[in-house]
């Protein structure tokens, strides 16, 4: 008997990192530790590309960034950098007002009526960043959310000959000098689908896949993206042209963001915006939970709906009226004779 694939009872709230989470770059922690420049590390970044191309090289932006801190391992300034300081840099990040918090009285919302506890709706949290996975993991927020794509970093690589060894070494002073995964502003995209159609819970479903609606496990309606803005707007576009919906957050303290934010608005690109503050009477809390009910509204119309047109009522016994009653007798009853003078 066919079946689909999930119920469909679930929603996604697919969040950028810095930015929207964090008031500054994860990587900060990082520099400190190791006493780098922030600054001169990102403008150096952001000139790799034009310095590269006279010397006749193309370089994609990105992954820019994360040449350049292999290249400051390799040169000394960041020697001897690998997963776990990363992790263990990623416990300094310093999050909005509300964070971490936030993310679990979220999930309460989908619990704020009977009937959307009838239907089993929950709510999951994903981080889709380009900064570096084994830091966010590393913070506060990681045991709050049901999943993270971010880059990651490969330490020790395999040498050549590996496939012929029957043991592998590993060396204790590991240090990364790999780029193991790419995250950028487009390739995002790609982990909404992976989160749409359920990839990330079931490996046997490819992300390439060709799937109908009713068999992807979190429908892009179901969807809410929260970034920080312009360099979202794939995202955005993939979620809001798909039915979801699309927010974009902004630094109180930075009023060149509002005016950013407010321009995505008017050009069609996001639903709404708000402030960066999770507190519970913030606009943002606030537009979140109004949202998510709006969703979960929906869930349930279509749930039940669908009982209605594919589930047939069984025959039952009718109460008939007395006058229908009496009628019935009557009709049963043996009829008498009737004679004409």
């Amino acid at each position: 008997m066919a079946t689909t694939l999930f119920t469909q009872n679930t929603i996604a709230l697919i969040w950028d990192f810095d930015k929207t989470l964090i008031p500054d770059y994860m990587q900060s922690p990082l520099f400190r530790r190791y006493g780098v420049d922030e600054a001169t590390f990102w403008e150096e970044t952001n000139k790799l590309a034009e310095h590269y191309k006279r010397r006749g090289y193309h370089l994609s932006p990105e992954i820019a960034y994360l040449n350049h801190l292999l290249t400051y391992v390799l040169a000394g300034p960041m020697k001897g950098l690998n997963s776990r300081i990363l992790i263990e840099c990623g416990a300094d990040i310093k999050f909005y007002a509300g964070l971490p918090d936030f993310f679990d009285r979220v999930k309460l919302f989908a619990r704020e009526r009977p009937e959307y506890a009838k239907h089993e709706i929950t709510v999951e949290h994903y981080i889709v960043s380009t900064g570096i996975a084994p830091m966010i993991r590393g913070s506060a927020i990681a045991k709050h959310v049901d999943g993270i794509w971010a880059c990651e970093f490969i330490e020790n690589p395999l040498q050549p000959g590996f496939l012929k060894q029957k043991e592998l070494s590993i060396d204790a002073t590991a240090e990364i000098a790999q780029i193991g995964m790419v995250i950028d502003n487009t390739t995002k995209t790609r982990a909404i689908f992976e989160i749409n159609k359920g990839t990330n819970k079931n490996s046997a479903i490819d992300v390439n896949s060709k799937m109908a609606a009713e068999d992807r496990r979190i429908p892009v309606q179901n969807i809410i993206y929260i970034a920080d803005g312009p360099s979202d707007v794939p995202s955005f576009s993939v979620v809001k042209n798909g039915g979801g919906r699309a927010y974009a957050v902004y630094n109180p303290d930075k009023p060149a963001e509002f005016e950013q934010n407010d321009r995505l608005l008017q050009s069609g690109r996001i639903h709404g915006y708000g402030p960066a503050d999770y507190r519970p009477e913030s606009s943002t809390a606030q537009w979140l939970r109004l949202h998510i009910h709006q969703i979960c509204d929906r869930i349930v119309t279509d749930r039940e709906a669908a009982v209605a047109t594919k589930a047939s009522k069984p025959p039952r016994h009718l109460n008939a009226t007395p006058e229908e009653e009496a009628a019935r007798r009557a009709a049963k009853a043996p009829k008498q004779a009737t004679f004409l003078e």
